[in-house]
């Protein structure tokens, strides 16, 4: 079976697992960058993510054009109150509503997020919220079994977004019977909701039937799955001879049997494995030395059409300088990264610094297929450029950084010559509201129906120098 080939800076390291939630340090020293969150998958065709930044007016080093249109501020969620942080992860849009989770439940909101509509409560926190969302609006969740502090994650939801309805929520039990499974996170995919973890995977069709359960066999577990499109990608962990480590394996399984369709040994060398899509399969590997905090040394392109997977192209992130940001340890949930799968190019951002001003970010497109770049924007001179989603033209939505002296907006950037168009900018008496959400929040945003709308997918207690930031904001014309 292939292997992907690693660079020989590529040394195993046995840094322990960490937890899940678990934040590592911002890769850039000169500024804290949100970790923007994907919608992958095509499956909410209509949203874009996106983050906050604006455009430089004169052009210049950023390429960015004029201003272009101004957007107001149409409503803020509250920050709720919180002894301690909680998680507050999933924030989504549908053709009527905006929904983000918050403590121990999940609101709907108007478009303009002005006004609630409905909230679903959980009776516990939120571990896991699937970015994925079906055409009929479903999606699925991972929340705790009580309010309580020494509460697990057990309990898996199927919600429809569009009714504001928990449709069903289920308990793994493992093989033998012991009910209680605890999960590290949750995908819908191929009519399938599909959950896993440390303590291995379950699914269930959208109807609640149980489809599969968490099975020790030969010292295997899936670690997690991907979701998305129709399809749904294992990431499995199997003990190695002298038991220190995992061998991952990455499959592509039938959604309903969880028959092995297709299979990939990644490299012993990696000890964490994140997939950015299924379709293509795009796999983010980690050796254990990605010190930069990107959770990434390697972006793996995999053909699975066969029952032994192919490796395509391997992209060096280490030697490159990219800078995408994946979880330490779940299989889901890489950002600040985004792929147009018609041309199969994947688009990254790096940091460059210059002599005659400070550190900025460009963005890099690179073809799947090669491993190799295809061009590159100019630099965001003292800002943060960040690839988010490609529109339906090829055409990249991206994520160009406030700087202090203003607020941030949405920019365009042609796939073709890389240059760059400001789709939206905010008001600036914002801008240190959205400066709070990019240096302590942990920002989830979409851009659809010409608003961006930025939801925290964590709750904390406010400080004296971020009082005033909300869970969730939407700016709009």
């Amino acid at each position: 079976m292939s292997q992907p080939s690693l660079p020989p800076h590529h040394q195993p390291s046995h840094q322990p697992p960490q937890p899940q939630g678990v934040r590592r340090p911002p890769s850039r020293g000169w500024r804290s960058k949100p970790a923007l969150k994907l919608i992958a998958g095509g499956v909410l065709a209509a949203a874009l993510v996106s983050g906050c930044g604006s455009g430089d007016d004169d052009g210049g080093e950023s390429g960015g054009s004029s201003k272009g249109a101004q957007a107001k501020t149409l409503g803020k969620v509250a920050m709720p109150k919180v002894g301690k942080e909680a998680n507050t992860m999933g924030t989504w849009v549908t053709d009527s509503t905006f929904v983000k989770g918050d403590v121990n439940k999940l609101v709907g909101y108007s478009l303009d997020g002005a006004e609630s509509k409905w909230r679903i409560p959980l009776g516990g926190q939120l571990c896991w919220a699937s970015p994925h969302m079906t055409k009929d609006g479903l999606t699925a969740i991972l929340f705790r079994d009580g309010a309580g502090e020494d509460a697990l994650c057990t309990k898996v939801g199927l919600v429809d977004l569009k009714k504001g309805k928990l449709v069903w929520q289920k308990e793994g039990s493992d093989s033998e019977g012991n009910a209680g499974v605890q999960f590290d996170e949750v995908t819908i995919g191929g009519g399938t909701v599909a959950a896993g973890g440390t303590g291995g995977g379950g699914a269930w069709s959208l109807d609640g039937k149980p489809l599969w359960k968490p099975a020790y066999l030969a010292d295997c577990d899936d670690n997690g799955y991907a979701g998305g499109d129709d399809k749904i990608v294992a990431i499995r962990g199997c003990d190695s001879e002298d038991s220190s480590t995992e061998r991952l394996e990455v499959q592509t399984v039938d959604p309903k049997t969880r028959d092995v369709k297709s299979s990939y040994k990644l490299d012993e060398k990696v000890e964490y494995a994140h997939v950015i899509s299924t379709a293509p399969l795009v796999v983010a590997v980690d050796t254990g030395d990605s010190d930069a905090g990107t959770g990434t040394t390697d972006i793996l392109t995999i053909d699975d059409s066969g029952k032994q997977g192919k490796l395509l192209s391997t992209i060096d992130v280490l030697a490159k300088g990219y800078q995408p940001n994946c979880p330490a340890t779940s299989v889901e949930g890489c950002t600040e990264l985004a792929l147009d799968k018609a041309s199969s190019t994947l688009y990254l951002s790096s940091e460059v610094d210059v002599d005659h001003g400070g550190p900025g970010d460009r963005i890099s497109g690179l073809n799947l297929k090669t491993g190799k770049e295809t061009g590159k924007t100019k630099m965001a001179e003292s800002r943060s450029l960040i690839p988010v989603q490609t529109d339906d033209d090829g055409s990249l939505i991206a994520y160009l950084g406030s700087m202090y002296s203003e607020a941030g907006g949405v920019v365009r950037v042609d796939p073709k010559t890389f240059a760059m168009e400001t789709l939206q900018t905010h008001p600036d008496d914002m801008k240190d509201v959205e400066s709070d959400m990019d240096t302590y929040g942990e920002c989830t945003m979409i851009y659809t129906g010409k608003k961006l709308y930025i939801g925290d997918s964590r709750a904390s207690r406010p400080t004296s120098d971020s009082a005033a930031r909300p869970l969730a904001i939407v700016f709009g014309a």
